[in-house]
């Protein structure tokens, strides 16, 4: 997976590679009637990027959500099978301008859902609603799709974290991404121009046509490795394996709206919803 940046190590690789983000491309160069993507409703994380998200239906007064990768999650990376739920958290996001300016932090107060079973996705609960987020710095949350993204489609990945946008289309869909212990399910993969890196974890990657955040940036082949951590593998529905160095992924979001009640409250029981869930449930 993309690595977390952590310490010295995000501190080094910040000033050497800060500079790229800051003059990201916004939307501009799309094709016509493509909505404009900027960094408004993403966040940073201490050592990813993230979102603030929202459900089809969602309220304004409800806890708002930031959605990671699992991998982010402060505790470590959860293992193959091991799925959080309802766990406490106090950890602060950095929100984001339009432009990629600090508009000012918001804190979590648990851990709503993360895995790295089938998806590799965290959703935080927020102590404050998605009201009081955009009354105290103009910001609304990303609508999340529920519909199967598309071949082809326009995306854009943005990363909080580098302030930095890439832009290029959804090459295909991988029935099974092997990466270490961990196996994930029906993964995007980008074309070559999506070069992401660590830090870029957790990023939502925005379909242009719609304006929605169709998945969720996670891993790559940095090295050309075999299904090794930072070197995941293609696994189609033969068994066949296939190496693509280079080359970067994502994971679909558009089931979890399923999987979220009233209140943008997780329901793991709902019809519908396919996330993993707890031993023993």
């Amino acid at each position: 997976m993309h690595r977390p940046l952590v310490g010295a190590l995000a501190s080094a690789v910040l000033g050497s590679t800060a500079l790229i983000g800051a003059g990201a491309a916004p939307a501009a160069a799309d094709a016509p009637r493509a909505k404009a993507v900027d960094f408004a409703g993403t966040v940073a994380l201490s050592n990813c990027s993230g979102s603030l998200v929202r459900m089809p239906d969602s309220a304004d007064t409800d806890k708002a959500l930031v959605m990671s990768n699992g991998h982010c999650v402060e505790s470590g990376m959860p293992g193959a099978g091991e799925v959080l739920v309802d766990q406490p958290s106090s950890r602060s996001f950095t929100v984001l301008s339009s432009s990629g300016g600090n508009k000012g932090t918001v804190r979590a107060s648990k851990i709503a859902y993360a895995t790295m079973t089938d998806t590799d996705v965290s959703l935080y609960e927020l102590t404050s609603t998605y009201a009081d987020i955009q009354k105290k710095y103009g910001i609304k949350a990303l609508p999340l799709a529920t519909e199967h993204p598309v071949q082809g489609a326009g995306i854009k990945v943005v990363s909080g974290y580098w302030k930095k946008i890439y832009s290029c289309s959804i090459d295909g869909f991988v029935h099974e991404l092997k990466e270490g212990e961990w196996t994930w399910k029906d993964s995007v993969r980008y074309t070559s121009a999506c070069n992401t890196i660590g830090g870029t974890s957790g990023s939502p990657v925005i379909d242009t046509a719609t304006g929605k955040v169709a998945a969720i940036n996670n891993t790559g082949n940095e090295d050309g490795g075999r299904c090794t951590v930072n070197n995941p593998c293609e696994v189609d529905e033969n068994g066949t394996v296939t190496v693509r160095q280079g080359i970067n992924y994502a994971q679909q979001t558009y089931t979890i709206p399923k999987c979220f009640g009233t209140g943008n409250k997780l329901d793991l029981a709902r019809e519908g919803c396919t996330l993993p869930r707890p031993a023993g449930e």
